[in-house]
């Protein structure tokens, strides 16, 4: 059956035509390595990974092996089991902050539950969030995520239909990077602040030096709970995450996409004294969070995550994906300067993208100003050219080959040579 057959039977079951996560015209078949191939039998080398899961790329035949063994023992219990507890215990010997794990299915709970868990623990009930950071699709993870308004700090822009007027009281929005603006909205509502949550790698903008410091002195200070969103950067970065990476150690963290190995899993990790509060024996009733979900902590995704985990940590594989980073980001970059293209290449070597722009981007506003226009011929482009990447992300994997890089230079060149 061809593409255009399941684009018109999609719109007919699908709102829109789609699962609503990336561009409903692309159906993917099958994937290998770093390679998918779509209906038409068009292939790709792929750099949207499952929007990041799959790190080692796909169909990696270790992590196949133990799910297909767990798969013959069940599928999934609603109960304890041993996968998924030698899980947690490598979470929490990798992950800095980690002292106990929650599970749940996906990074948006994960998110959600964090938010709530913070709220038990403090008493407080006010969340400080970055304009233009992704926490899921909660109702407070909806303000201000890609606000087309400016409206001025902290005020809140819902990004949701549906969302209770309400909610955009308990939210304080601040701009990332900009320690001077955060220190001021802290002085006038910290009081009242349960937690500030943050990609510590937004999308794709870096945290300026001390920036990250900076949080987690003045939630310290303050007593509010640091979030760190690993949900992309967890396992990426580094081994031991973002927190690893940038050397900054947050009070709970949400994991999702590489600790699942492909498979729906996420994650709350943190401090025992913040995580007991889903413990009814040792805080009480009335500071009990209640959480439960069918597929929390399902065998077959931690045998997933567990395997990847392990090659993970196998010497100079994290060195690998760097490099290919790196030398994925050179390529660009040399491509476009070529053929006299004012661009950035933004993030970091495991999570990138090309910006239009040559003025500094350091924060949502500043990226706004990049030419989105240019950066959708572009990515056209090397679509048509057998490249698969989101419209503001390139995830380098570990599977990418020598004649990967060579493809990738044709498409790239001629993406520049067109614009």
């Amino acid at each position: 059956m061809t593409k255009s057959t399941w684009i018109e039977r999609a719109k007919t079951a699908l709102p829109a035509g789609g699962f609503g996560n990336f561009d409903h015209s692309v159906f993917i078949k099958e994937g290998k390595g770093s390679r998918v191939w779509d209906e038409d039998g068009k292939e790709y080398i792929d750099y949207l990974i499952g929007s990041g899961p799959m790190l080692l790329g796909h169909g990696n035949e270790e992590v196949i092996e133990v799910v297909q063994q767990q798969i013959t023992k069940g599928m999934t219990f609603f109960a304890n089991n041993s996968a998924g507890i030698e899980l947690a215990e490598a979470i929490i010997d990798a992950v800095p902050c980690a002292e106990q794990v929650r599970y749940l299915t996906s990074g948006g709970e994960a998110d959600m539950y964090a938010l709530r868990l913070a709220r038990a623990f403090t008493g407080r009930n006010k969340i400080m969030k970055f304009e233009g950071g992704y926490h899921g699709m909660s109702a407070e993870a909806q303000m201000s995520l890609a606000p087309s308004i400016q409206a001025n700090f902290p005020n809140a822009v819902p990004d949701s239909a549906g969302i209770p007027t309400s909610v955009r009281d308990e939210m304080v929005i601040a701009p990332f990077n900009d320690t001077e603006t955060v220190k001021a909205l802290l002085d006038e509502y910290g009081s009242d602040v349960a937690a500030i949550i943050v990609e510590p790698l937004q999308r794709i903008i870096p945290p300026l030096s001390g920036f990250l410091a900076f949080l987690r002195e003045e939630c310290t200070q303050r007593g509010i709970v640091l979030i760190f969103d690993e949900i992309v950067t967890g396992f990426r970065l580094a081994y031991g995450g973002a927190q690893e990476a940038y050397g900054v150690v947050p009070d709970l963290c949400t994991l999702g996409k590489i600790i699942g190995g492909g498979f729906p899993l996420a994650a709350i990790v943190g401090k025992q004294e913040i995580m007991s509060h889903f413990d009814v024996s040792v805080v009480g009733r009335d500071k009990f969070l209640m959480q439960l979900g069918t597929l929390s902590g399902n065998p077959v995704a931690a045998m997933a995550g567990l395997k990847t985990m392990e090659i993970l940590r196998r010497p100079g594989n994290y060195e690998t994906i760097r490099k290919n980073g790196v030398r994925l980001q050179t390529l660009f970059s040399e491509q476009l300067k070529k053929n006299g293209h004012k661009h950035q290449v933004i993030g970091e070597p495991q999570l990138f993208d090309i910006l239009f722009t040559d003025a500094t981007v350091i924060d949502y506003r500043s990226g706004r100003k990049a030419d989105a226009d240019k950066n959708a011929r572009f990515n056209h482009t090397l679509r048509e050219e057998g490249l698969l990447k989101s419209p503001s992300k390139l995830y380098p994997c570990l599977a990418l080959t020598e004649d990967d890089f060579e493809w990738t230079e044709r498409a790239v060149k001629i993406a520049a040579s067109d614009l």
